[in-house]
C-alpha cells in the first residue's frame, strides 16, 4: 500500500481532457462527485480531486509520455491531505518538550499514518479499479 496508482494510457490528456473525461463517464451516485482544484492554496497546480476520508482525499491528474521521467501516458490516482489534514499535520509538527503534548502529537500520528494506510488507501484502490474500467470501455487503457 503506497498511496499512489499509476494508469498507463494510449492517450495523452490534458486536465481539461481529463475533466471531460471524468463529466462523462463517471458515476458521481456510486463512486462520489469530483471536483477540480488545488486541495490547498500552496499546492501548485490543479487536480481532479475525490473524497476519501476526513483527513485525506484522493487526487486525479495525468503525466504525458516524453522527458527523462514519464516514458509512458499516465493518468496517477493518489492520496493527499485535506485541508483538515493539512493543519493537523502543521500541528504534529510544533517542537514541545511537553509531555503530555507530545504524547497527544504522537497519538494524532499513529491515527493519522493507520487512516492514510487503512481506509483512505482502500478508497484510492476502488477508484483505480474503476478508472481503470472507464478507461479500458473507452479504448484508452494501454
Amino acid at each position: 500500500m503506497i498511496g499512489r496508482q499509476v494508469i498507463t494510457t494510449t492517450k495523452a490528456f490534458t486536465l481539461d481532457e481529463l475533466q471531460s473525461f471524468l463529466e462523462e463517464h463517471w458515476n458521481t451516485e456510486e463512486y462520489n462527485r469530483f471536483e477540480r482544484g488545488r486541495p490547498t492554496p500552496a499546492s501548485a497546480e490543479e487536480y481532479m480531486m475525490l473524497p476519501a476520508t476526513p483527513r485525506f482525499l484522493v487526487l486525479v491528474y495525468s503525466r504525458a509520455a516524453g522527458g527523462l521521467f514519464s516514458k509512458d501516458n499516465k493518468v496517477i490516482l493518489t492520496t493527499a491531505n485535506t485541508p483538515q489534514g493539512v493543519s493537523e499535520s502543521l500541528m504534529r509538527g510544533i517542537p514541545t518538550s511537553n509531555i503530555v503534548f507530545g504524547a497527544i502529537q504522537i497519538t494524532s500520528t499513529m491515527s493519522a499514518e493507520k487512516e492514510r494506510k487503512g481506509p483512505a488507501e482502500e478508497i484510492l484502490l476502488k477508484y483505480t479499479e474503476y478508472m481503470k474500467k472507464l478507461l479500458a470501455e473507452a479504448g484508452y487503457l494501454k
